[in-house]
């Protein structure tokens, strides 16, 4: 009787090992699985390849994360007159 191969592990973001993970759907989506890894990151207890895979997840969702403020930013500027003003908020 054949053996059916080993399934490669589950990455971070729902994809295979090999096969790049989705993109994330929003700022919001990204930044919440960045925390997720970052706290997995933390625990110390992953293997290194897992580790290694989840670093590379994660400075694409840093990139993904920056990319979206940056285009908001340019917004804002743009409704603003092109100066970005202080955030009065509180």
């Amino acid at each position: 009787m054949a053996r059916s191969p080993a399934r490669p592990a589950a990455q971070p973001g729902g994809g295979s090992a090999g096969a790049p993970a989705p993109a994330p759907a929003s700022y919001e989506q990204a930044l919440a699985e960045l925390d997720r890894l970052v706290e997995q990151m933390e625990q110390g207890q992953l293997p290194l390849d897992r580790l290694l895979d989840d670093y590379q997840r994660g400075a694409e969702l840093l990139a993904f994360c920056r990319a979206r403020l940056q285009a908001v930013e340019q917004q804002v500027k743009l409704l603003e007159g092109g100066q970005l003003k202080p955030w009065a908020g509180a």
